[in-house]
């Protein structure tokens, strides 16, 4: 293949680009030059194209690590520069390809259905918030969050990770608002995603999907319908706090938000992800084979006693503490409890018998109905002397 010289120069940046990327660790397990390596290898097979361009790919491929991330949003991103390059020697052959990862991500069951750099808080609470590349931010969101807010979580990339953020928010008809705060990433071949979300809710997307208005080098949106796109930006306001880094002024925003909070959205999917189911209580109690507890407070000590008989009324077990968990972790590793429902009927009344202990209000322990039914009967004790306070 003959290049002009100016051509030639260009290939040469792109392979020094390509080989600095090889070497750095953070590269070869991150999903933007792992995409970036996989498309030249298919856009130039061994034999076609520059030789030196793929005997560099080919050597980059030995390199690359299992994937870690798809983008860590880097000051500076080395396969967009690499692939600027590239563009500038080869055209068309590769001006479409992409670099940053934005294959399907297979959806799980539940909410929210993709997996994210996210924490969810609650369900049923109508603002989201994308911190964008502030780590430190989302974390201090989720620990100063009201109830109005469902989730908080960082966004690096300008496709792949709106995409996520708008199926995630779409399946749950409660959300209403996503506030964008944070530092936008603005590496040398920017993402911009917070830009391009803002974009996105006010001008929408075109025929191709791509992002009107949008400064990211790749706005585009392969996984996600029009019709997906039109229900987000008609149900959802997108509040624009980029660049806006405290705190206490976002979680101000998502409480501004809730007060304006137009109630649940229709679903855009066939039915809700996660619908509520009542409460219920079991048609009858089954009594654990690995035995029953009672509960003392030992106020004259400052203890809890937690005894473990057998269903044949034996005591094998007496654990003491001050703290529920000092209790239940025990029986917990001893084998004590076969089962769930028993477990929580235990850490119920544990919760309680450590506040009876720390505010000196009296305890009786509440008589699971199958330990009074059976395990009491078994053991010939009447529940009112063996559920009383230690020493009453």
């Amino acid at each position: 293949m003959n290049l002009s010289p100016e051509r030639q120069r260009a290939i040469a940046e792109a392979l020094n680009y390509l080989q600095e990327a090889a070497a750095a660790e953070k590269c070869r397990v991150c999903g933007c030059f792992q995409q970036l390596i996989l498309a030249l290898e298919q856009t130039f097979p061994r034999g076609t194209g520059p030789r030196v361009l793929w005997k560099t790919v080919a050597a980059a491929k030995q390199c690359l690590g299992e994937r870690k991330y798809d983008c860590l949003g880097c000051e500076v991103c080395i396969p967009p520069l690499a692939l600027d390059a590239l563009t500038r020697a080869l055209g068309e052959a590769v001006s479409g390809l992409e670099v940053c990862p934005t294959e399907t991500v297979v959806a799980r069951r539940g909410w929210p259905p993709l997996p994210g750099a996210y924490r969810v808080l609650r369900y049923r609470a109508p603002v989201a918030v994308c911190t964008l590349t502030g780590e430190d931010l989302a974390a201090a969101v989720v620990r100063d969050a009201g109830p109005e807010i469902a989730l908080a979580g960082t966004m690096h990339t300008e496709n792949l990770g709106i995409e996520r953020l708008i199926q995630n928010v779409l399946a749950n008809p409660h959300l209403r608002f996503v506030i964008v705060c944070g530092p936008d990433s603005r590496q040398a071949v920017g993402h911009y995603p917070g830009q391009s979300l803002v974009a996105l809710a006010r001008r929408g997307i075109d025929a191709q999907g791509r992002i009107l208005g949008a400064q990211g080098r790749r706005p585009l949106l392969k996984n996600l319908s029009p019709e997906a796109v039109a229900n987000f930006r008609e149900v959802v306001e997108v509040i624009d706090l980029i660049g806006e880094t405290e705190v206490a002024k976002v979680v101000a925003a998502a409480e501004w938000c809730a007060a304006r909070n137009p109630g649940q959205a229709r679903s855009f999917f066939a039915a809700p992800i996660v619908e509520p189911v009542p409460g219920y209580l079991p048609a009858r109690m089954t009594p654990d084979p690995a035995g029953y507890f009672v509960i003392y407070v030992d106020r004259d000590r400052g203890l809890l006693s937690l005894e473990h008989y057998l269903n044949e009324g034996v005591l094998d077990a007496v654990i003491e503490g001050r703290t529920a968990a000092e209790l239940y972790t025990p029986a917990i590793d001893r084998g004590l409890l076969s089962r769930l429902d028993h477990a929580a009927y235990l850490g119920r009344e544990l919760a309680r018998a450590e506040e009876s202990l720390r505010s000196g209000e009296a305890f009786v322990q509440d008589a699971a109905p199958e330990l009074a039914a059976a395990a009491f009967a078994l053991a010939g004790v009447p529940c009112g002397s063996a559920c009383r306070e230690a020493g009453a």
